[in-house]
């Protein structure tokens, strides 16, 4: 299945769609299905740049849309990353606010015909996009929060990551793979020698990042490669291909059960 292979999107960020691009791929789908990248506006360590989350899910959203016919939608920007406020340049929303912005826009979407929407979340921190997702299906809306953990854990596999999903938690080893095959113009030097380790963050809701690390870092992101961010995207696009399924599905599970 292909996309529209004309597509382009500005810096990698934004759409590049007109109207009747929107049109025309829309007459060709059962159900259209929107893709909306969600980031964040944190400190990641020294060495990526405080649009890391946002840059991760653009690319995701991105290289799904090369594959699949769906609405990409520009990127929400600043989320909920209250856990950096000790750092410089971090910039937050409420959760209440994340909540009703992706509400919005997914109500937005219905008006226009667009019934489908899926989250690509590229921030940890974003919890509420759980509930989000949950009370619009329990509305029989179809939405959908991508990548779950599983999603990672096989793209983690496939690429050869070797730090695992806990100890690779924050400007590590996949977050810097990604970067340098999609954007490595981003990256200052210093990912090398910047490896720090903490497994244990039980409390880490009460005390923040700064409870568990100086430097913002928690992994390995000398353990980095583009070729590992290459194949990490390669396989979350393999992996995306049954929520398509699911939500492009003539009725959703909730229509069945009426």
């Amino acid at each position: 299945m292909s996309g529209s292979g004309a597509r382009a999107a500005a810096d990698g960020l934004v759409p590049a769609d007109t109207t009747e691009e929107v049109r025309t791929r829309a007459a060709g789908v059962s159900t259209q299905v929107a893709v909306l990248p969600v980031g964040s506006f944190e400190q990641h360590g020294p060495f990526l740049p405080l649009a890391t989350d946002t840059l991760v899910a653009c690319a995701v959203a991105r290289e799904i849309a090369a594959a699949f016919p769906v609405h990409l939608l520009p990127p929400v920007t600043v989320s909920c990353s209250h856990e950096h406020a000790d750092w410089p340049g971090t910039v937050s929303i409420s959760a209440v606010t994340l909540h009703a912005v992706v509400t919005d826009i997914a109500a937005s979407l219905r008006r226009s015909g667009v019934d489908a929407l899926v989250v690509v979340n590229g921030h940890g921190g974003n919890y509420v996009l759980g509930n989000v997702v949950q009370e619009a299906t329990a509305r029989g809306e179809r939405m959908a929060l991508f990548p779950a953990a599983e999603d990672w854990e096989a793209a983690r596999g496939r690429a050869g990551v070797v730090t695992s999903l806990l100890t690779d938690m924050h400007a590590g080893e996949i977050e810097t793979s990604v970067l340098l095959h999609a954007h490595p113009e981003f990256l200052r030097s210093g990912y090398e020698t910047s490896d720090f380790v903490a497994d244990d963050r039980r409390h880490l809701l009460t005390l923040g990042m700064s409870g568990y690390t100086d430097s913002g870092v928690i992994g390995r992101p000398s353990l980095g490669s583009a070729e590992k961010g290459k194949e990490l995207l390669a396989s979350l696009v393999d992996s995306f291909g049954a929520y398509f399924s699911l939500l492009s599905e003539p009725e959703t599970g909730s229509a069945r059960r009426s």
